[in-house]
C-alpha cells in the first residue's frame, strides 16, 4: 500500500483528536452531550418532515455535508434538497451513536439507515456509517460538518 501526505494527515488528525478528547473533563461532556444528542435527534426529525426553518436552525452557515458518494454540498444546497423536496426521506433510524465533546465542538459517529427517493413512489434504501462534527454557537450547537461513508 502506497502512503501518501493524504494518509499522513488523516494519521495525525485522529492522533492529536484522540489527545484531547482523553484531555477532555468528564463533567464537560454530561449537559453538552445530551444537547449535541438532542440536536441530532432534531435534524434527523427537520429532515424527515422537511422542515426548511428547522433546517436552517440546526446547521452553521460553514456547513460541509458530503454523502458516501463523495458528493459535497454547502448550507444553501443541503437545506434546498430537502426542502424542495428533491429528495424525500420516508424513514431514517440511527443506531450505534456516540457523542464526544470536546471544547465548543462535538464529534458525532452513528449508523444510519434510511429509505428515501424523488417523490415518484420509488424508495432507495441507505445504509451507511456517518460522522458529524457540531459547533456550539452561542447557546445552539449547529451541524458544521458531516462525512458518510460505506461500512
Amino acid at each position: 500500500m502506497t502512503i501518501s501526505r493524504r494518509h499522513i494527515a488523516v494519521a495525525s488528525l485522529l492522533a492529536s483528536g484522540a489527545s484531547i478528547l482523553a484531555q477532555a473533563p468528564a463533567f464537560a461532556q454530561g449537559g453538552d452531550a445530551a444537547a449535541v444528542a438532542e440536536a441530532v435527534s432534531n435534524l434527523t426529525k427537520a429532515m424527515l418532515g422537511a422542515d426548511k426553518a428547522k433546517l436552517d436552525a440546526l446547521v452553521a452557515d460553514q456547513l460541509s455535508y458530503g454523502h458516501s458518494a463523495g458528493k459535497l454540498e454547502d448550507k444553501a444546497v443541503f437545506v434546498d434538497v430537502i426542502a424542495s423536496k428533491k429528495t424525500v426521506y420516508k424513514s431514517i433510524e440511527l443506531s450505534n451513536q456516540t457523542v464526544s465533546v470536546v471544547g465548543n465542538n462535538a464529534i458525532v459517529r452513528h449508523a444510519w439507515v434510511s429509505q428515501s427517493g424523488t417523490g415518484d413512489g420509488k424508495w432507495n434504501e441507505s445504509k451507511i456509517g456517518v460522522l458529524q462534527v457540531w459547533q456550539k454557537q452561542g447557546a445552539d450547537w449547529k451541524l458544521l460538518a458531516r462525512q458518510a461513508f460505506k461500512p
